[in-house]
């Protein structure tokens, strides 16, 4: 008969049994079999090896009682018991439900997948069985965590709905309730510097102005100890070594809805550096090393140049394949003289060299595309510096998104290492194939595949045909950067062209064109390339309007047996240019600059002989270490005009060379290419006239004072000076992970369009009024100007452009808009 002999959690926790009887009852006995049940999960097998206990064992109170907490331990059972028929051990169990499933209910300021994470440290997730016992600390866990961001309202309870076959759902339920605000942070014990300059440095505010749209006083644990480092940072920058903060008090109003910080800080006092001395392995260079020190005895103490100085020696010792060297300062400060003396020790460790050199990431550039790139070669000693000259080699190719590496030592060996760049690639090109809309260029229909990475080559190609209200174009091109092994370039382009001025928000003429052109690059050095280029272009100029800087022009060259036919002109053309780059990134750079000077000349014995030259210029200078904040400074000077004669006249540069400005992409906030000189026209009475060739008057005869002016829209000159500055600031209400598909900036545009060739003198016979017209036609000092706001963004269809923009200085008849779209070039 079985024996309800009943030792159950009672042992687990230590209870006796001299109260209930059993224990004065209880016998040992020799275990003859084993049975266990209530299994269902769990095997057999499994169970038996977590019993201590095994057939032909004695057993007494001790054994069970080991017994009982070894199947406990195995955190497969939630209530175990055992009892005994005669020699037959009987273990009856209850296993741990099978959590079927984890989920959140009102939860807003923690993401579902945060607090998966979370549950996965702890072992609750869907498949695991449950500990009932862990989901107080749980609870109490979650509970801290909002605690730290503030909300001293929030609760969670967890929740279990039981399911068929010993199967539960775990669910958690949250009420977070409001955040607490700082009322007031107060700071005790600074004499030095005052409450308002050290609460300014903090992240947490007790003060946000009406204005301060993201702002917030939310009180946050996290970054209440950033901000003491801050604190502290600031002192011992300052010469305050000794400074500490003693404590700090969060105290919490009665409705739990406010908060008071208190900081206690003893400042200490003013430090200077007595000396600097350099200890350690200094591999003979120790003059050297002491010459770069920015650090120098009598200076005030200041933690960040002793930072700066450990890595300025860190980088300076990987150069030299020293990838793992220790730099550390240790100061003696003397309090009776408020000096310290620097120690700084230098153990460069041993020279390391690269095995390999592996690329992950790159799903479409071929390795050997970007390890052309590469100034770290395999086999030599690792030069961090070389390291970083070829990271930004591949940033500048405009292939990738982001660019890291990391160098991973080989096993077994403490002198070799691999270097691995990840690549996130970004698209290099487009397939368009659609309709398009600008505020410049209108309905535009488009079919291409333009490509700066063919297909993982590197190799730039493309084929286009696109038409918009002012333009129709087919163009194919081919660009090999890397013709040669040492970086020569190769490449041609044939194009075809129709462009309707009068469309383009210029004053009308039709210019339709073709040629070809072959151009190759040479690089200097590193940052400097050369590029040459040869071509031919035949351009047909027809449907001139009768203004007068056109008839100045197609006077010089019209077929005098056909003067209303239309003008033809074939030319070849030399071109040459420099260009220089420091950038970190192809697109949406963030720090280095970039110059460009570009000229061509039509070669003598062309129909045309004129020269063109251009000089660009970009800064980008980073205002925090995040390179959030940019500065961005830009320029542009442009110059061209005629040489040489044709038919007793001087060459002059073609009116459909001529510079333009205004739009997206120059003068934002001024329609586009309507800055600068504009045509005009002149009228004796209702016919039109032109000036005599003495300068007298018009060719028609009459009163001269009837003669009078009528002005159309810009053509252009052919000088250009702009400028622009830009505050490039973190996109709000983005995801940092999209920082370099989407750039925000406020900017400040300046500048001009003139023409250095307009001849006042042969308009002097015009009326004083009428004449003071010709006041912005060359003109340099008549800047416009306007500042405002951009957004530009890589998407699928092309980087596409989005100005709001206030003219600030303008002129009368200045064309303006506020808003502009387009697609076109990434600053």
């Amino acid at each position: 008969m079985r024996l309800n002999k009943l030792f159950a959690s009672m042992l687990l926790v230590g209870a006796s049994f001299s109260g209930n009887g059993w224990a004065e009852s209880f016998q040992p006995f020799e275990v003859t079999d084993i049975q266990v049940e209530g299994l269902q999960r769990v095997a057999l097998g499994a169970a038996l090896l977590s019993l201590p206990v095994k057939v032909g064992d004695t057993v007494d109170q001790l054994k069970l009682q080991q017994a009982i907490k070894s199947l406990y331990a195995s955190s497969n059972f939630e209530n175990v018991q055992v009892s005994r028929d005669g020699g037959v051990l009987i273990v009856s169990v209850r296993e741990r439900p099978t959590i079927s499933a984890v989920t959140f209910e009102g939860n807003k300021d923690i993401k579902d997948e945060q607090l998966q994470e979370s549950l996965d440290g702890s072992g609750v997730k869907v498949g695991e069985a449950l500990d009932r016992t862990m989901l107080s600390g749980i609870e109490k866990g979650l509970q801290d965590f909002y605690y730290g961001v503030g909300k001293y309202g929030a609760k969670v309870e967890a929740q279990v709905i039981n399911l068929p076959r010993n199967r539960v759902e775990l669910k958690f339920k949250f009420t977070e309730g409001l955040a607490a605000e700082i009322r007031q942070i107060n700071i005790v014990g600074n004499e030095r510097f005052s409450d308002a300059d050290l609460i300014g440095m903090l992240e947490l505010k007790d003060y946000v102005a009406w204005w301060d749209l993201f702002g917030e006083r939310r009180y946050q644990k996290q970054k209440l100890q950033a901000d003491l480092e801050t604190i502290k940072t600031h002192y011992h920058n300052n010469g305050y070594i000794r400074f500490k903060v003693t404590s700090t008090q969060v105290a919490m109003t009665p409705d739990r809805k406010g908060l008071y910080i208190t900081i206690n800080v003893d400042e200490g006092d003013q430090y200077k550096v007595k000396e600097v001395n350099l200890t350690g392995e200094l591999m003979g260079r120790e003059e050297l090393l002491k010459g770069i020190l920015p650090i120098k005895a009598g200076e005030q103490y200041n933690g960040a140049d002793v930072t700066f100085t450990e890595e300025m020696y860190s980088k300076y010792l990987g150069r030299f394949g020293y990838a793992y060297p220790e730099v550390k300062t240790f100061p003696e400060i003397d309090d009776e003289t408020k000096e310290v003396t620097l120690n700084v020790n230098v153990k460069p460790g041993k020279r390391v060299y690269v095995r390999s050199i592996n690329f992950t990431g790159n799903t479409v550039t071929k390795d050997e595309v970007m390890r052309r790139e590469l100034r770290q070669m395999e086999g030599a000693w690792l030069n961090s510096a070389l390291v970083e000259q070829s990271k930004a080699r591949l940033n500048r190719l405009g292939y990738f998104e982001t660019v890291d590496t990391e160098t991973v030592q080989v096993p077994g060996t403490d002198d070799l290492v691999d270097v691995a760049f990840k690549v996130k690639e970004q698209p290099s090109g487009s397939f368009n194939a659609g309709v398009g809309y600008g505020t410049e260029s209108g309905l535009s229909l488009q079919f291409g595949v333009q490509q700066s990475n063919f297909l993982g080559t590197g190799n730039q190609a493309g084929i286009n045909l696109n038409t918009n209200k002012y333009s129709k174009n087919v163009n194919l091109s081919y660009t090999d950067p890397y013709f040669t092994k040492d970086g020569v370039s190769l490449g041609g382009s044939i194009y075809w062209n129709e462009f309707d001025a009068n469309e383009a928000n210029l004053e009308r003429y039709k210019n339709s064109s073709y040629g070809i052109a072959l151009n190759s690059g040479f690089p200097i050095n590193e940052y400097n390339r050369i590029n040459g280029g040869i071509g031919y272009r035949h351009n047909t100029i027809s449907e001139i309007s009768s203004y007068e800087q056109a008839i100045r022009f197609y006077n010089i060259y019209r077929d005098s047996d056909d003067p209303n036919s239309d003008l033809s002109f074939d030319n070849f053309e030399l071109s040459l240019g420099w260009y220089r780059s420091t950038l970190n990134r192809g697109t949406f750079p963030t720090d280095g600059s970039s110059q460009r000077l570009s000229g061509k000349i039509t070669v003598p014995g062309s129909d045309l002989q004129y020269f063109k030259t251009d000089f660009d210029t970009s800064f980008y200078w980073p205002l925090t270490r995040s390179h959030k904040f940019v500065l961005l400074t830009r320029a542009r000077l442009g110059y061209g005009n005629g040489y040489g004669g044709f038919n007793e006249n001087d060459q002059i540069l073609p009116f459909w060379e001529n510079y333009y400005s205004g739009g997206s992409s120059s003068l934002r906030g001024f329609k586009s290419n309507s800055v600068g000189p504009r045509a005009f026209y002149l009228y004796r009475g209702s016919e039109p006239c032109s000036p005599n060739p003495d300068g007298e008057g018009c060719s028609l005869p009459g009163d001269p004072n009837q003669v009078y002016i009528s002005s159309g829209r810009s053509i252009g000159g052919n000088a250009i000076a702009t400028a622009s500055m830009e505050l490039i600031v973190p996109t709000p209400f983005l995801d940092e992970a999209y920082s370099n598909s989407v750039r925000t900036s406020f900017f400040i545009d300046a500048g001009n369009v003139w023409d250095t060739e307009f001849d006042y003198d042969s308009y002097r016979f015009l009326p004083a009024d009428e004449f003071s017209k010709l006041a912005d036609y060359s003109d340099p000092s008549r800047i416009r100007a306007s500042w405002g706001l951009s957004l530009q963004w890589l998407s699928p269809m092309g980087p596409m452009v989005f100005s709001l923009a206030w003219p600030v200085k303008e002129y009368d008849d200045d064309e303006t808009e506020i808003f502009s779209f387009n697609i076109g070039k990434t600053f």
